[in-house]
């Protein structure tokens, strides 16, 4: 029998197998980069000087701005980042407003609720794409969430019908001998 086998997972295996594609491409990009870099220095070292009357690259100097920085290339360029998409919603701004004459905080029952509410529903999901895969069980080997919430469900009340009537089995005898 199979009760003590461990069954397959298919999400740990795909992710064996793309961590090990993801480990052949740095490779491949650590070996392409010294490759460019090798080609760059014999190129360097055959080239003819260069005539200094004129700026070095037109294309990226007329591209720039005048007044930030030029970067050299070996130098990374950062983009601007807008880090409120990033930063996770927190507590809402505290005014004047929540606060009574003597600056003690009012006390807010639909905010205490909402809270309540809140602590209960649990995070909302990062990636609402893969929790509606799971449920609709459109990943291959996986069987859907409502089929495993069926089957938790029918396991939970054949242990509970069980323990019942064992319980009730011991009572009778118990009453039975007094």
């Amino acid at each position: 029998m199979g009760w003590f086998k461990k069954k397959a997972d298919p999400i740990n295996e795909r992710a064996r197998a793309l961590n090990e594609q993801i480990a052949a491409l740095e490779s491949q990009i650590k070996r392409l980069s010294t490759h460019v870099e090798k080609s760059e220095e014999l190129e360097e070292s055959t080239s003819k000087t260069r005539s200094a009357a004129g700026p070095a690259d037109q294309s990226s100097a007329s591209i720039a701005k005048p007044g930030a920085p030029q970067p050299t290339p070996g130098e990374p360029v950062f983009e601007e980042v807008n880090q409120n998409r990033l930063k996770s919603q927190g507590e809402p701004e505290t005014t004047s407003e929540h606060y009574n004459e003597l600056g003690v905080r009012k006390y807010d029952l639909a905010a205490l609720l909402r809270r309540i509410k809140n602590h209960f529903r649990g995070p909302s999901t990062a990636n609402p794409k893969l929790v509606s895969y799971l449920a609709a069980g459109s990943i291959q080997g996986l069987r859907p969430m409502r089929y495993e919430k069926r089957v938790a469900r029918n396991r939970f009340l054949f242990f509970f019908i069980l323990l019942f009537l064992g319980l009730l089995g011991i009572i009778v005898m118990f009453v039975k001998n007094h």
